[in-house]
């Protein structure tokens, strides 16, 4: 029930036509797939350095998918750095531990999904995979 109502809440906040919207779901669906690849990719990487990259590669992959991909990722995106700061707190104390990765972070995906080469944050020696 609370899918339906964030998706019709989307579809008047964002001014998807009625006739557009199954296309944005599917896009925003694909989108959050794109993201979660990249997610795993990190993962299983698991490479020094690399995680600027994997957000710019999610973002800028799910953004190729259209409004609603760009839209998942965005909301994806926000909703990780925001849980993150969270858990900071509670990891750190009140130290500012993380902002400035944070920040980054969050530069990387504006990149991504701007539509710029996410290879720009790709270290050297990340294998191809």
């Amino acid at each position: 029930m609370k899918l339906v109502l964030g998706i019709l809440l989307c579809s008047l906040v964002l001014g998807v036509s009625s006739q557009r919207w199954l296309g944005f779901l599917k896009e925003a669906g694909q989108g959050a797939r794109d993201m979660y690849r990249a997610y795993s990719d990190m993962r299983e990487a698991n490479y020094k350095n690399s995680d600027k990259y994997f957000h710019a590669r999610g973002n800028y992959d799910a953004a190729q998918r259209g409004p609603g991909g760009a839209w998942a990722a965005k909301v994806i995106s926000d909703a990780r750095e925001h849980s993150q700061r969270v858990t900071d707190l509670f990891k750190y104390g009140d130290s500012g531990h993380g902002v400035e990765d944070s920040k980054a972070d969050q530069a990387a995906n504006e990149w991504g999904r701007s539509g710029k080469d996410p290879n720009h944050f790709r270290p050297p020696g990340l294998p191809s995979k």
